[in-house]
């Protein structure tokens, strides 16, 4: 079928009230960036859906970007058809040829934004799904739970048919929530917080620590790749290296081994937080889940954080690892995130860590770095850089399987 337009019923947004607007122009330009590759088609942000007039554009191709779109409950493919019942009877019976098979219930549901139509709705209804069954007497009117809703909505310039309802991604158009820097390491839990944080309204920009020699290029690149999965539920994203290598060699040289996690996490956090101040952002979050591993303990939580008052948000924080898995697996992060190329939480990790260590004496092993110097040397080499739809960084196939073996 060649679709003319789509038809796109909003989320969780239709309960903003007198905010409301402000949502649906936060969609309206998230869609549109979206859909940047597609000339000819036009978006009408109308305050109780969207309609996406595709003007002869690729429709499979819309859809699918659509899926990615946070803010959509739901969308559907719809065709314009003129005001005519016999035009419109030729073209819902060929969609429902191409959709249905027998057996199958159906049912007809029609809205009119024009009352000044000749045919009410219930009228509409009947004639149509009459129509619709004396022409395929293989399909079954039911009214309640049908395999097929047959929708049809009447305006001044035209009636649509639309046979379809795609679910959309939910959640809040990302940017109404503000900005947040996200903790990117390569693992498989802080993409997750990512997504679910996009999905809360949150505009992420990505915070990465790198130490090479210990870590290589491939493992950057890797989190550039996590980063870029995420890439088609908010147009682009900007990604920041954060130099830590002097970091964790001075922390190495002069912190006692069951303290070297805790330290080095609290200068991670001291650098996020500066960079957030840097960018303008509201919130840290990262993907901490409570006693996942030694430094996710309540008691190394509050020994990390004693370094920010900045909100620090865990999206992932009462989830156990398989749920985690899942939403991983769903966003096509997982397989990339067991990729073993190690990032900087790995390299001198201690045998047996702390994973209750004291406040006092975290403070107290801290006085033996100069924390504001190594902060300041690292902040000067930080790089940022935008990651686009389609960017690609792990494509040197030959040198990641050397790596890997």
């Amino acid at each position: 079928m060649q679709y003319t337009e789509i038809m796109v019923r909003y989320g969780e947004l239709s309960t903003k009230g007198k905010n409301r607007n402000d949502f649906i122009g936060r969609l309206n330009g998230n869609v549109t960036k979206a859909l940047h590759e597609y000339t000819n088609l036009r978006i009408h942000p109308k305050r109780d859906r969207m309609h996406i007039v595709l003007n002869g554009d690729d429709a499979d191709g819309v859809i699918e970007r659509l899926r990615h779109v946070f803010g959509i409950q739901n969308f559907s493919p719809s065709i314009q058809v003129e005001r005519d019942m016999d035009a419109v009877k030729a073209t819902a019976l060929a969609m429902m040829q191409e959709i249905s098979q027998p057996g199958m219930s159906f049912k007809v549901n029609t809205r009119r934004s024009d009352h000044k139509f000749f045919l009410d709705t219930n009228e509409m209804n009947r004639e149509l799904g009459g129509y619709l069954s004396d022409e395929l007497p293989e399909l079954e009117v039911q009214m309640k739970k049908p395999d097929i809703t047959f929708r049809v909505e009447v305006r001044q310039d035209a009636i649509y048919l639309t046979s379809q309802v795609i679910q959309g991604a939910g959640g809040l158009p990302v940017g109404t929530a503000g900005k947040g820097m996200l903790m990117l390491s390569g693992g498989i839990d802080s993409p997750v917080a990512g997504y679910l944080a996009l999905k809360r309204g949150v505009d992420i920009e990505m915070v990465h620590f790198f130490s090479p020699p210990y870590t290589s290029d491939n493992a950057l690149n890797k989190a550039k790749e996590l980063s870029a999965k995420l890439v088609p539920y908010v147009g682009s994203i900007k990604f920041i290296e954060v130099p830590f290598t002097e970091i964790q060699e001075e922390i190495k040289h002069s912190v006692p081994e069951g303290y070297l996690m805790t330290i080095q996490r609290r200068m991670m956090l001291r650098l996020t937080d500066r960079v957030r101040e840097m960018r303008n952002g509201l919130a840290i979050f990262n993907g901490e889940s409570v006693g996942q591993v030694a430094s996710q303990t309540l008691e190394s939580m509050l020994a990390i954080n004693d370094v920010s008052t900045t909100p620090i948000i865990r999206p992932v924080a009462t989830m156990d690892k398989n749920e985690i898995i899942a939403v991983a697996k769903d966003i096509d992060t997982y397989e990339l995130s067991i990729m073993p190329f190690e990032d900087c939480c790995t390299i001198f990790a201690p045998p047996a860590p702390k994973t209750r260590p004291r406040l006092d004496k975290t403070r107290f092993y801290e006085k033996n770095i100069d924390v504001e110097a190594l902060l300041e040397r690292s902040l000067a080499g930080i790089k940022v850089t935008e990651i686009k739809a389609g960017d690609q960084f792990l494509n040197q196939d030959e040198e990641i399987i050397s790596e890997l073996l």
